[in-house]
């Protein structure tokens, strides 16, 4: 089969298109699927250029997100059989240990995601657990049909942006949500997440074609970060009562400006750090105003399934921004690499 994969840490001089064995059903819930379309996340530009602590065995096929075709399955399959449209859950856990039990997948020892701890989804074949498979849903009328590179481009950021909103923040209807960096994935999910729950949304840029898109989207307000004091300005929309909910995956060039932008009792929910990891917080506000710092990674299968069902309505629809044909991998990953998208990248297969 061919496969785009990573021959070494670096930079994108390190792709490369090349043929690799197609893999085998190996355990009785496995399933082979044969890919459509891969979409790309900024986790692959940090395998590429090497994540601290993290050990890749080259060549590497990067890629988490990914849609395709059910070649074969295991003895023990059951939810899905050949020739089923389906799409990939890139978080694989044990299944079996205490924290799967009670349906915290991703807080499993053995937790590993797709394209970054194991082979990834950019290549022609694919296999994965049945319980990383979800049968593409239909929407109803008048919803047209999902399209491969939709289906691909939907999983990670929607699960990880609905546990952020949903299960962590608990976003409640009125609320005020402060969203940063409207053009990724995550972000523009949690956009429309968050105006399906109720909430007062502002979303900010440093693009005003971004913030155009996000109003079309539904941001109640939009701020150009590149421009604007956030924080002071967050203020003043709320009667300098501050956001309910400040979503976060920026990291080093936003931390403190969530923090000042958080009113009493706040939550500010991330899930990212793609400036840096090293943040610093004056710890004297978050106590003083009773304000609550939460970590969210990805999301369990109940949650997978709910967004799935959401989907299924016609809702959550994910936003692709580009789709590059598979001997164009590189290309898309220039693209990701600009940070001028506005949703998800797709590579894809035929």
């Amino acid at each position: 089969m061919k496969a785009c994969v990573l021959r070494g840490h670096g930079d994108l001089d390190q792709l490369a298109i090349v043929e690799a064995p197609v893999p085998v059903l190996k355990r009785d819930r496995d399933v082979l699927i044969r890919s459509h379309a891969a979409a790309l996340n900024h986790l692959d530009l940090w395998t590429l250029r090497g994540l601290p602590g993290l050990s890749v065995k080259f060549p590497h096929i990067p890629g988490a997100d990914g849609a395709g075709v059910v070649e074969a399955v295991g003895s023990s399959v059951a939810s899905v059989t050949p020739g089923d449209r389906v799409m990939i859950n890139p978080g694989v856990s044990c299944y079996r240990c205490e924290y799967c039990d009670a349906g915290e997948h991703s807080l499993c020892v053995q937790y590993r995601l797709l394209g970054e701890h194991l082979p990834g989804t950019l290549c022609e074949f694919i296999v994965v657990p049945e319980q990383n498979v979800a049968a593409i849903p239909t929407p109803p009328d008048p919803h047209p049909e999902l399209t491969w590179a939709e289906a691909a481009a939907f999983s990670l950021v929607t699960l990880t942006a609905w546990r952020m909103l949903v299960t962590r923040a608990q976003v409640r209807p009125g609320e005020v949500v402060l969203i940063w960096g409207i053009g990724g994935g995550v972000s523009s999910t949690a956009l429309r997440i968050a105006k399906l729950l109720g909430a007062y949304v502002i979303a900010t840029s440093s693009s005003d074609d971004k913030l155009d898109v996000a109003r079309s989207l539904g941001a109640d307000v939009v701020l150009n970060h590149a421009q604007m004091d956030v924080p002071k300005e967050v203020r003043s929309l709320t009667g300098k009562r501050g956001a309910d909910v400040v979503v976060e995956n920026v990291g080093e060039a936003t931390w403190e400006q969530s923090l000042r932008a958080l009113g009493r009792h706040g939550r500010l929910v991330t899930c990212g750090a793609t400036t840096g990891a090293k943040v610093v917080t004056d710890v004297r506000r978050v106590f003083w105003y009773h304000q609550t710092i939460m970590g969210s990674t990805m999301g369990n299968a109940a949650e997978y399934r709910e967004i799935v069902r959401l989907l299924g309505q016609g809702r959550l629809r994910p936003l692709v921004d580009a789709s590059f044909r598979f001997d164009d991998a590189r290309r898309a990953f220039e693209r990701l690499a600009e940070g001028k998208q506005m949703g998800k990248i797709v590579v894809e297969m035929s």
